[in-house]
């Protein structure tokens, strides 16, 4: 047990003799233990070092190392769900040196990669996909008569997911030959634990009760009346110390509880079940945060930590200019906090991100009016859609990567019935670290072509307090959209904080004396434009709203100036960009027009800061894009 991190890299000579599965494999089950604690010492060390997912990765490291142990990866699939916890994964398949690069730009990322490693067999980032691939691979195996093994492994949270359960019921109909293992961390589901649960899912996994339950099925099958009893008495005797009558019902063949930090009984149990025919279902318990003390005791703080840095006593000059601001999460909780005191109506929703988006305040002060519906982003919308239609008003927190699985019923069970749902849309735009499958790119895009939809980018904390008000009081669909990370340090508590703002209505920032350019900001690109257009003697107009725009702006705008530039955080493609071309195309105005914004690819991992300078949204970029364009004019 470790209670603090490592200073400095630990002693690691088993792991180190490991670099790929086949060496794994050729230790002795003895030396496992000692390997799963050098592994455990070491990715401490590791993502202290790098920032990163935390709790999930170590309450798998003996899991990890039997499944690499018992079956003959990358041949055989191993699929890991959302990938929180795939850097024990990650250091036993060629790259425990490259963890000093995790989640940095260029180095490796921090969800399974397909192109990464071809032990990574299928890439990941949201929840709940793992059975549906894994199927898919397995079904794929059993058409080209390969003897490949395929497992998925899913924690308890991801299950609360339909897809999860969709996956489940569509394997126990093809009768596929995969294997489940259903990592259950104390978070949800179930607590039976104890000396009986493993005893009897060992005796269950065995290839002796196999045996026996095959051949006594053949024969009872004759007698329909004494098959059924000795099923339901199977199935009794199983329900008595495990949760798993739910899986036999669906057609899963259900092993557990199963300790998951016991090595030799993981070895035991996956060894016995690789070879079983259909679909397999193994339970295991584990405890997040396992073997660091601090992390036990607190699994949602250390869900995720950023690198830890040494004690200074230098306060920079950056964080001195910033100590005011707040990060946008916190901005939104204030508001929520503030508003729901003065509204009895309000009702708060989120899919499992009450802390990151900002809601613990607001839970503990007002419970009766929070729902976390966990990872079920389509039944939080329509939730929402059925609150909404009885005279509450919903506000939905969600990030805008994870409002993408909810887009049907944003369609046709809110927007399509004009019902009032706010959605407070964290996440928007360049994330960072996380990469590719949780930058919120698209939203704008998506929301834009979605009717009633009255959409909102805020450019800084003030601007969102406002806007949230704003939304919250526009009778029909709303959506705000802000970013990861803190603000520049606008007052939110100033006197109009919770005023609303005129639904249409931009600001018109500064005024170019030449009036050649006019940059059209869209959200919190707004600053980085300012510095250029200092420099250009530019227009700067905060446009604030997407949807509707300020019509008269645009056209006074184009009338006024040479070249309209717009600034987004947003796909370029469909964008709020996209939305200003197609009014002035409309109208039939002639004015030069520059589209900045994210361009029409997936942008990897790296800091926001370096993103957003890849991306053309930083003010060098943005300038050199404009004098670029003013010499094609």
């Amino acid at each position: 047990m470790f209670d603090t991190f490592p200073k400095q890299l630990p002693h690691t000579p088993l792991l180190d003799s490991v670099p790929t599965p086949d060496k794994l494999r050729e230790l002795t089950p003895e030396q496992l233990t000692q390997l799963a604690n050098e592994l455990r010492e070491f990715l401490l060390y590791s993502v202290s070092q790098t920032g990163g997912h935390f709790g999930a990765g170590l309450g798998v490291i003996e899991l990890t190392v039997a499944l690499h142990y018992v079956f003959n990866t990358p041949r055989d699939k191993i699929v890991w769900d959302v990938g929180h916890q795939c850097y024990p994964h990650k250091i036993l398949t060629q790259r425990k040196d490259a963890m000093k690069n995790l989640r940095l730009r260029d180095g490796i990322a921090g969800f399974p990669k397909r192109s990464e490693s071809n032990y990574d067999t299928f890439g990941v980032g949201h929840s709940s996909t793992s059975i549906s691939a894994a199927l898919g691979m397995a079904i794929a195996a059993q058409a080209q008569h390969s003897d490949q093994k395929t497992v998925a492994v899913i924690g308890d949270g991801s299950m609360t997911a339909g897809i999860a359960f969709e996956a489940l019921n569509h394997a126990a109909h093809t009768r596929a030959n995969m294997l489940v293992v259903l990592n259950d961390n104390q978070m949800s589901i179930s607590n039976n634990e104890g000396g009986l649960a493993t005893y009897f899912a060992k005796i269950w996994a065995s290839k002796t009760y196999t045996r026996l339950r095959e051949g006594g099925k053949k024969v009872l099958e004759a007698i329909p009346p004494a098959w059924e009893l000795a099923r339901r008495t199977e199935e009794h005797m199983k329900g008595m110390v495990s949760p798993g009558t739910l899986f036999e019902d669906m057609g899963f063949n259900y092993i557990g509880l199963i300790d998951g930090h016991d090595i030799d009984d993981l070895v035991y149990t996956l060894s016995n079940l690789r070879d079983l025919e259909g679909p397999q279902l193994l339970h295991i318990t584990t405890r997040k945060g396992k073997g660091f003390s601090p992390a036990e005791k607190d699994p949602i703080g250390f869900h995720a930590i950023t690198k830890i840095e040494p004690k200074s006593n230098n306060v920079s000059p950056s964080c001195s200019q910033k100590s005011n601001a707040k990060k946008y999460q916190d901005v939104f909780g204030e508001w929520l906090c503030h508003t729901a005191a003065q509204d009895k109506r309000l009702i708060g929703i989120t899919p499992a991100m009450k802390s990151g988006s900002g809601m613990n305040k607001f839970a503990n002060h007002y419970p009766a009016r929070f729902h976390d519906v966990a990872i079920a982003e389509q039944h939080a919308v329509t939730f929402a859609a059925g609150l909404a239609c009885e005279n509450t008003k919903p506000v939905v927190a969600i990030y805008s990567t994870f409002l993408q699985r909810a887009y049907d019923q944003l369609i046709h069970d809110v927007a399509l019935q004009n019902l009032d749902v706010l959605f407070a849309i964290d996440r928007a735009g360049l994330v960072g670290e996380d990469g590719p499958t949780h930058h919120g790119c698209f939203d704008l895009s998506f929301l834009r072509c979605v009717p009633n939809m009255l959409i909102m980018a805020p450019s800084d904390e003030l601007e969102t307090m406002r806007m949230l008000t704003t939304g919250y009081q526009h009778v029909g669909p709303a959506a705000v959209r802000y970013p990861r990370g803190i603000g520049v340090g606008a007052n939110t508590g100033a006197a109009n904080a919770h005023e609303p703002i005129t639904i249409g209505e931009s600001i018109l920032r500064r005024e170019s004396q030449k009036k050649n350019i006019a940059l059209l900001c869209f959200g919190t690109t707004l600053h980085e434009a300012f510095i250029a257009a200092e420099r250009m003697d530019a227009t700067v107009v905060d446009m604030r709203f997407v949807k509707p725009l300020d019509e008269q702006a645009l056209h006074t705008l184009a009338n006024n100036h040479k070249l309209l530039v717009t600034v987004e955080e947003n796909a370029i493609v469909g964008g709020a960009g996209s939305a200003v071309n197609e009014y002035l195309h409309r109208e039939g105005i002639p004015v030069s027009l520059l589209n900045i914004g994210i361009p029409d690819t997936f942008i990897q991992h790296g800091t926001q800061q370096q993103l957003r300078a890849q991306c053309g949204l930083d003010a060098d970029s943005i300038e050199r894009a404009i004098h670029a364009r003013l010499t094609k004019i």
